[in-house]
């Protein structure tokens, strides 16, 4: 029986829902940050900071998590004679959704796997912010029911499907050139972290094992937070929301048996306790997810299937993080940063103006 059918069903998005919600905690458990076993925006900015594209100092750590999942997606793409390089529908719109996404992602301190994987972990935090991102898929879906479409993409030729998977493979390269040297900030072309978030890592070949299973069954099950509330919403269909119930369950089980569930509201790591802005800045990553077809992880797993229009999403993701870090615009857990409520509101009005204006075209 092929990967396809297995996790195509019901029970398969369960089953990948499941493993997910099991490997993450895992992760956290083995070294990553606490609540944030798997976290796209996060990890994106960290491999951001890196990169040398910004210089906040606590968060720079190539994520080898995020290079399994495009390199994971696209060996299953192969595999299944599924990779389909692809560009056209509005690459520059949706590069700027993906600079507004990471701004709102960021001000809450995470993605809405994060939010999840919050949840499972007791932070009473998420609560605000994952009600944010539903309100932000809901006014998404207000606009597709208006007629709202990026346009179709079209079919291209391979290295342009290949391009966002060399990169992670160039990635995947540098952090084997140039390993962390202790005590040290730097180590070649590489930027690494001595404190905060960006120095608690599982080790490399877990975490990049687990990204690779990951970008797999994600890539089978067709795994997306955003897609599973627009289609809850739209369509009244349950089947991806199945499997982000299953993810839930399973995180909250293994964080009771680890040990790493502490329900409350203050002093959770890496999330701040001002409410609205928790709930403001996932309205605006919500939105923008819908807008551009994918939560951040669904947009990671297309580019390694060979969506370029995914990719350019993801490089917009990078460069919104390193300007939310460069110009205030990201939260601490101290709170919202000093151009953080500016940020949101532009980054809102930026997605209103997209959903308003890209219409289909009628006849009269």
């Amino acid at each position: 029986m092929g990967l396809q059918n297995i996790f195509s069903g019901r029970w398969g998005i369960i089953a990948a829902g499941i493993l997910i919600g099991i490997l993450a905690p895992l992760l956290q458990y083995y070294g990553n940050p606490g609540n944030m076993g798997v976290c796209a925006i996060c990890f994106v900015r960290d491999t951001a900071g890196a990169m040398g594209l910004h210089r906040a100092a606590p968060v720079q750590y190539v994520r080898p998590e995020i290079i399994g999942f495009v390199l994971g997606a696209l060996i299953a793409a192969y595999w299944n004679k599924e990779f389909r390089p692809r560009s056209g529908s509005a690459p520059i719109v949706r590069f700027f959704l993906g600079i507004s996404a990471a701004i709102g992602g960021l001000v809450f301190l995470g993605c809405p796997w994060r939010g999840v994987f919050r949840l499972a972990g007791g932070d009473g935090n998420a609560l605000w912010g994952m009600g944010g991102f539903v309100t932000g898929i809901a006014l998404g879906t207000v606009f597709l029911r208006r007629g709202y479409t990026l346009g179709r993409n079209q079919q291209s030729c391979a290295a342009v499907g290949w391009l966002i998977p060399a990169m992670m493979l160039g990635l995947l390269a540098l952090i084997v050139l140039f390993p962390p040297i202790a005590g040290q900030t730097q180590s070649g072309v590489l930027w690494y972290s001595l404190e905060g978030p960006g120095a608690k890592h599982a080790p490399l070949l877990f975490s990049l094992g687990a990204g690779l299973f990951i970008g797999v069954i994600a890539q089978r099950s067709r795994f997306c937070t955003m897609g599973a509330f627009r289609d809850l919403i739209l369509f009244r269909q349950f089947h991806l929301f199945s499997g982000i119930a299953a993810l839930f369950a399973a995180a909250l089980v293994i964080n009771l048996v680890l040990g790493q569930f502490h329900p409350g509201f203050a002093g959770q790591p890496i999330a701040h306790t001002l409410s609205f802005w928790n709930f403001s800045g996932m309205v605006v990553a919500g939105l923008a997810f819908a807008l551009a077809g994918g939560c951040p992880g669904r947009q990671l797993f297309l580019s390694g299937e060979g969506d370029a229009d995914a990719g350019v999403f993801v490089l917009g993701m990078l460069a919104g993080a390193a300007l939310s870090h460069n110009w205030g615009l990201a939260s601490t857990p101290s709170g919202i940063g000093p151009n953080g409520m500016a940020g949101v509101i532009i980054a809102f009005i930026f997605c209103l103006i997209v959903g308003l204006s890209m219409r289909e075209s009628t006849k009269s």
